[in-house]
């Protein structure tokens, strides 16, 4: 009787802790929709800040993520729609914060891509010396969710500002850009299948390379051709991007795979 009284109350300790969780679960579709999220980000950021007055794009777009974002911490629990809006937002104004300074400033790629690194190494290891932890099944309470959401936003700017160091400081442009960020995303996902790599280190690293990664193949499709990309226009690859992000979306709110049974 005893030891029943006792396996019910682990079960249900963990059901309340996915009760609480309020990030989803990684699947092959989270990834997917991450990685269309940092490209929407990009072109997004990139259309508005050259078809509007970028001293007025840029506040907007902060107070739209602080608003997503507040939505999402004052949640009662995990939902699809309002957790991926939030990150949409984050990759949008993520892309301004790595751009301003290069941009506004003529700070160099390499100066900004260096000084993220740091950022993001001092938001993680504040929040290893809090928590103890750094996995996202453990994003329980308010203090390790704004840590979380502290870390995806610097993982963004870091991202966006590798990306055009690689496209175009270093003059690789952006289509060789995407395929080597696609080659060094391989690393954490074979290194966590095939030789048992730390899963929390392989996920952030693949966290942090979706950025460039996506984000240089959504310029490469928006640029102009005399820049090496399709010409596309990056409002039209913005509205395609949003439409996939928006039906995946939509799929996993309907079937709810992304939450734990």
């Amino acid at each position: 009787m005893a030891r029943d009284q006792l396996l019910q109350t682990r079960h249900g300790g963990a059901h309340a802790r996915q009760a609480l969780s309020k990030v989803p679960e990684v699947t092959v579709l989270f990834w997917v929709i991450k990685v269309l999220t940092t490209g929407m980000g990009e072109t997004t950021s990139d259309y508005f800040a050259n078809t509007f007055n970028p001293y007025l794009v840029v506040p907007v777009a902060g107070l739209v993520f602080a608003a997503a974002l507040a939505v999402q911490l004052f949640a009662k629990r995990y939902n699809a729609a309002i957790y991926w809006f939030a990150v949409v937002m984050v990759s949008v104004f993520g892309t301004m914060v790595a751009d301003v300074p290069h941009k506004q400033f003529g700070i160099p790629f390499s100066v900004t891509t260096t000084v993220f690194c740091v950022v993001l190494a001092a938001v993680l290891g504040l929040w290893y010396r809090s928590e103890k932890t750094l996995s996202i099944h453990s994003i329980t309470t308010r203090r390790r969710e704004l840590f979380y959401w502290a870390t995806v936003l610097t993982t963004f700017a870091l991202g966006t500002a590798t990306g055009d160091l690689t496209a175009q400081t270093l003059g690789w442009g952006y289509f060789s850009s995407g395929v080597l960020f696609a080659v060094v995303i391989a690393i954490p996902t074979i290194g966590h299948w095939k030789f048992g790599l730390n899963p929390i280190f392989a996920f952030w690293f693949a966290y942090i390379i979706t950025r460039p990664l996506g984000a240089s193949f959504a310029d490469w499709m928006g640029v102009a051709k005399s820049h090496g990309g399709l010409e596309w226009g990056t409002g039209p690859v913005s509205l395609v991007l949003g439409v996939l992000i928006v039906a995946f979306v939509g799929y996993l709110g309907v079937t709810r795979k992304d939450i734990a049974d």
